[in-house]
């Protein structure tokens, strides 16, 4: 899921080009809430000017029981603009609607998202809605079509990438556990790439993220291998 939504954009190809990585976290942490304990984390992405397919998955490795997730998605980029439609698919357990292939309304386990964005270049927001599938449901019990809102702002210091990021979730839905507009994330992430050999460096980074909504923080730590 999310930190994982940063994988499904990209920018304009003049021809195919496949991308190949995996993330090993100390915490899987997404939209301000903690899903998972250590974890890796790959992802695939084939892109070809502003088109992507991209497939991500998380499998908790120091505790084999968290949940495993498997998302597929579909994106277009076209200038600061994008766009992305993500089939979310998570594992719990023995229960039957978290087979893969369920799709049946109402016992399916898989969550069907639209993105829309803008990069502003200084700062990116972004809008993720669920339209189908294990969506949460409001206070009447109907349907949430729960929604996040994220403004990203990167910036340069003390030879790191810095990412600034503050997300809300806008109306009541179980998904997110609100009861109504609450933010929910407000994260802080540096990113240093570690020099192996002279072709070769490893992205480590540090992330700190704060739920006000649920009165949580998290501190985490990753680093990215691609070749």
């Amino acid at each position: 899921m999310v930190m994982a939504l940063v994988c499904m954009t990209s920018g304009a190809q003049d021809k195919w080009e496949t991308g190949i990585s995996a993330d090993l976290v100390s915490t899987y942490v997404w939209r301000g809430l903690e899903l998972g304990h250590v974890s890796v984390q790959p992802s695939l992405e084939v892109a070809y000017k502003g088109l992507s397919f991209s497939a991500w998955g998380n499998v908790g490795i120091s505790h084999p029981d968290d949940t495993k997730e498997f998302d597929l998605a579909v994106a277009y980029t076209l200038g600061g603009f994008n766009v992305a439609l993500t089939d979310f698919w998570t594992s719990d357990g023995g229960d039957p609607r978290t087979r893969y292939f369920m799709y049946e309304s109402h016992r399916t386990n898989h969550v069907f998202e639209l993105n829309l964005g803008y990069d502003f270049g200084f700062a990116s927001l972004q809008a993720y809605t669920n339209l189908a599938g294990n969506d949460g449901v409001n206070k009447d019990g109907k349907r949430a079509y729960s929604t996040f809102v994220e403004l990203t702002a990167p910036f340069r210091l003390a030879s790191c990438d810095w990412e600034a990021a503050a997300g809300f979730v806008p109306m009541a839905t179980d998904y997110y556990a609100t009861n109504g507009f609450a933010v929910t994330s407000l994260s802080l992430k540096a990113t240093k790439d570690i020099k192996i050999t002279d072709s070769f460096s490893v992205p480590i980074y540090a992330q700190l993220v704060g739920n006000p909504c649920d009165q949580k923080a998290y501190f985490l730590v990753g680093f990215t291998l691609r070749p």
